[in-house]
């Protein structure tokens, strides 16, 4: 269960404070698909990086998969972002000099899992998303679709809590968007993790079973 209460998050600034959230609360369910929407300036990225860890509410109260973001030290931070959170972004972010099974597999063996522990592992994250005939091959000699399926992979493989996804499809062909949004649907009916995207796309967003809305740094009704 992921918990909001009365969050805000204001900002200085030479023009005066930014309040990028205003008093938001709200609960997600765990092994929930939800898409986040607003225009651009609503909160959304605030808000992903709050339930991420990388900054801190102003005020209100933060809580993931059992632990209290809002009053965690960096140390329990930097802990949440390695054992319970993966991230999926817009441009892929997989390392050029590495196959698709070792990009896949980094997270593990940066945390000191065995060589063949996480390569085992980083196979079965590539076979969920399609990918095991492409296992050894380099991010430029994948397509598009085929590097977000391998950062998908790479996001899961570490078995997180929370999935954050940043305009996943917002690089991609309508076809390859459509294969990675059955993707997530399939994460979230398999109950691998709870998953949030954060989306411009109308399209996208109807994938998702659930759909929040922001305004101005406030839940849209």
């Amino acid at each position: 269960m992921i918990t909001l209460r009365h969050v805000s998050r204001i900002y200085p600034s030479p023009a005066g404070e930014v309040h990028a959230l205003r008093d938001v609360s709200l609960d997600i369910a765990p092994h929930s698909f939800c898409a986040v929407t607003g225009p651009s300036g609503c909160g959304k990225s605030t808000l992903l990086n709050l339930l991420g860890g990388l900054d801190q509410p102003t005020s209100g109260q933060i809580t993931v998969d059992g632990l209290a973001l809002h009053g965690a030290g960096e140390a329990e931070l930097t802990a949440y972002r390695r054992e319970r959170l993966g991230i999926i972004f817009q441009f892929f972010n997989l390392l050029p000099a590495m196959t698709a099974v070792e990009n896949v597999e980094l997270p593990l063996l940066l945390r000191g899992d065995s060589t063949k522990q996480a390569r085992a592992r980083a196979g079965e994250m590539l076979e969920l998303v399609g990918l095991t005939p492409r296992t050894h091959a380099f991010p430029h000699q994948l397509s598009g679709g085929e590097m977000q399926r391998a950062a998908v992979a790479r996001a899961l493989v570490h078995r997180p809590a929370l999935v954050l996804a940043d305009e996943p499809t917002g690089n991609l062909d309508s076809d390859n968007a459509a294969r990675i949004l059955e993707l997530f649907q399939k994460i979230a009916s398999q109950r691998l993790a709870t998953l949030i995207m954060v989306t411009h796309s109308p399209e996208a967003a109807a994938a998702a079973n659930r759909q929040i809305a922001l305004m101005d740094g406030q839940l849209s009704t």
